[in-house]
């Protein structure tokens, strides 16, 4: 897609002060890589991760209900424990590395479910895994903070640090920079592999979600506070402050941005997704979700159902963005009149949502085990997929949309065939 189409380059009607939409001409991955070399990194002892290592419940049985139809094509059984995370190596998509509970990180081939190599060496729960953008290193975290980094192609470690509790790690889409968020507040950036190193100081709160904007100068990261911050990576300094009114009244879950980095989602247990323009830091719009029936007044002793949101994402084709929240709603909002446009009711929470890359098609994975296609113009289900027997805790969509790698409470990751000739 050219610079300057899709959701980014919209005139979305509303508080015309706010709106401003800016269209950003992306630089070329060179510059940007160069620009990350003149950052100015400080060399910073890393922080004693908590002594206190996270107890897991004991697993729960398979859950009853789940149907044994499996549709995937290929298996991988190598953790003994839930797997918490998967990514697609983005080059190739060919390998994938999935993290778990079991303390194991592995990475290994989708078409056949080959191993390729353990990446060994944690000592809690390996919770973030992610391939740099040229699919050269892979970075594998674990929740007390212990962080490293393997070069693919060697097969061996290159690089590790130890920071706080880990919350979220992301590579930089251009160049090797790697950025995590941290139970401190602290979000971190380091050259990979020399390791140079640079600290942006939230507040003193979790730092719960983050996300590096496509122009790779500028991340967005939200707290547990309710504030939202836009970072500029190569000076340190904090661009745009969102709190109080305009940000969250509760902690933040999630946070996206559309193609050309124009407009930012952010997501909270509030249960708002709020809309912002990046290069003001304005609210453009902000997404409620009103329950359809009135909650019936709560007992002693009875727990309020809880609801959140849990994942949001753009459609590059269209000016629509997805929203999943805990009570199991898919709602698809219409960006250009900030309207909602569909609701897809789920049986179950929803964890997370991807949309495909060059369609109005959306994912969803949620509690009950199953995988669902979307078609967001019509806010009709496409298909489903099943086959794990507990819930599916991540997912990837590779490039061309065929498959879906998905990782479980049931141990297990499965890679599923979505093809289909009629998309």
């Amino acid at each position: 897609m050219e610079p300057g189409e899709g959701p980014g380059a919209l005139d979305l009607h509303g508080d015309e002060e706010i709106i401003e939409v800016v269209e950003l001409g992306p630089p070329g991955p060179d510059d940007l890589a160069e620009e990350m070399e003149d950052v100015d990194f400080e060399d910073e002892g890393a922080e004693e991760p908590d002594a206190e290592a996270w107890e897991s419940e004991d697993d729960e049985g398979v859950e009853d209900g789940m149907e044994a139809q499996d549709d995937s094509e290929v298996t991988f059984s190598l953790h003994s424990a839930s797997v918490f995370c998967v990514s697609l190596d983005p080059k190739t998509n060919t390998l994938a590395v999935t993290g778990g509970e079991d303390d194991k990180a592995f990475v290994w081939r989708v078409s056949d479910g080959e191993l390729l190599f353990e990446c060994s060496g944690h000592k809690d729960s390996v919770t973030c895994a992610g391939f740099s953008h040229d699919s050269v290193f892979v970075a594998t975290g674990d929740m007390s903070g212990l962080i490293k980094v393997w070069r693919v192609d060697a097969k061996e470690e290159v690089w590790s640090f130890e920071v706080g509790d880990l919350e979220w790690m992301e590579w930089h889409p251009q160049a090797h920079v790697l950025l995590a968020g941290t139970a401190d507040g602290n979000t971190w950036m380091w050259k990979i592999p020399s390791g140079d190193c640079k600290t942006f100081q939230g507040p003193t709160c979790p730092a719960t979600c983050g996300r590096i904007l496509p122009d790779g100068k500028r991340a967005v990261v939200g707290y547990e506070d309710g504030t939202m911050r836009i970072w500029d990576l190569k000076h340190g300094t904090s661009l745009h402050v969102l709190k109080g009114q305009d940000g969250h009244q509760d902690p933040l879950t999630c946070v996206a941005s559309n193609q050309d980095g124009s407009l930012i989602m952010t997501g909270s247990v509030d249960c708002h997704a709020k809309l912002v323009n990046s290069a003001t830091g304005k609210v453009v719009c902000v997404f409620k979700m009103e329950s359809v029936t009135p909650k019936a007044p709560i007992s002693e002793g009875e727990e309020a159902e809880s609801n959140s949101v849990e994942s949001l994402g753009f459609c590059n084709v269209m000016p629509l963005a997805a929203v999943g929240y805990l009570d199991g709603t898919l709602a698809i909002y219409d960006l250009s009149t900030q309207s909602l446009r569909h609701k897809c009711q789920h049986e179950s929470g929803i964890v997370q949502l991807l949309w495909e890359e060059s369609s109005a098609v959306v994912y969803t994975c949620s509690l009950d085990g199953a995988v669902r296609l979307w078609d967001a113009r019509s806010g009709k289900m496409i298909s489903e997929y099943r086959g794990h027997s507990a819930e599916i805790l991540d997912f990837a969509v590779n490039k061309d949309a065929s498959i879906v790698v998905t990782t479980s409470g049931d141990h297990q990751a499965k890679v599923f065939c979505v093809q289909r000739p009629d998309r």
